[in-house]
């Protein structure tokens, strides 16, 4: 698939992609705690790996990955152009996520990982749920 972008609209477009206050993920999970009843979290905690929230409590961390940032299948779209630095840069989050993940749980943290694609749907609840009991 060729890109419909010009090389540098391309680069001002992904250089506006912020990791913070994400519409499509962190924001929308404020509002799905909210609408359950789910109290105790806390943003911005300074965390190893820095997760999106945290229940200090229940010493429960949740990320909230991007599709395309960490690798996930949902999507079949893979850049074609300059791939290789995809390819490794998305391969740098998930060894990222995995060392984050065994690290955090050295230190007797429970990790949950929600996919920016799990929000919508089903398996959003079941999320809810671990949370809401851990």
């Amino acid at each position: 698939m060729v890109d419909i972008f010009t090389k540098k609209e391309r680069s001002e477009i992904m250089r506006a992609v912020r990791s913070g206050k994400n519409k499509s993920t962190e924001l929308l999970l404020i509002s799905l705690f909210k609408d359950n009843g789910i109290k105790g979290w806390r943003r911005n905690y300074k965390l190893f790996g820095k997760p999106d929230f945290i229940f200090l409590r229940k010493r429960l961390a949740v990320f909230v990955d991007g599709c395309f940032w960490h690798g996930h299948e949902c999507r079949n779209t893979k850049p074609t152009s300059n791939a290789d630095y995809w390819e490794t840069k998305i391969n740098k989050n998930k060894n990222r996520d995995l060392n984050v993940t065994e690290v955090l749980s050295k230190k007797g943290w429970t990790v949950l990982r929600i996919w920016e694609c799990e929000l919508r749907g089903e398996k959003i609840i079941k999320h809810l749920q671990v949370i809401g009991e851990n």
